[in-house]
């Protein structure tokens, strides 16, 4: 069973950093892809970032220059650097990861949220 935890939300003033951490654990044989998304109330869930195993990242235009995805395989942990925070980046930041886990004698990969973690921007 692979799960995804987040932590390191909280709540910031504007023009602050804060620094979303997400620890995959289980019987993961690779991460192939890392995401952040999130999700403001009354609105859709978005993507905020997301990179590959290769190392090719993708932002949303209204963090470019100001978030950065990062990753650390030999821990199974990735993160999101986000800086000059604005009260618009409130919501609730969800990690997400498509993962091939090692069944033991079979692989499957699968796609994984994690359970989602406030951040909350104050003008």
């Amino acid at each position: 069973q692979v799960q995804l935890v987040e932590s390191g939300g909280g709540l910031v003033q504007a023009g602050g950093s804060l620094r979303l951490s997400c620890a995959a654990s289980g019987r993961i044989f690779s991460i192939n892809r890392m995401g952040w998304y999130r999700q403001a109330p009354g609105k859709q869930r978005e993507l905020v970032a997301d990179i590959t195993s290769s190392g090719s990242s993708n932002y949303a235009d209204s963090v470019k220059g100001r978030f950065t995805i990062s990753g650390d395989n030999a821990k199974n942990t990735f993160y999101l650097q986000m800086n000059s925070l604005k009260p618009e980046d409130t919501a609730v930041y969800y990690c997400n990861a498509d993962i091939t886990s090692d069944g033991g004698r079979t692989f499957s990969s699968d796609n994984y949220w994690g359970q989602g973690t406030q951040v909350t921007v104050s003008s």
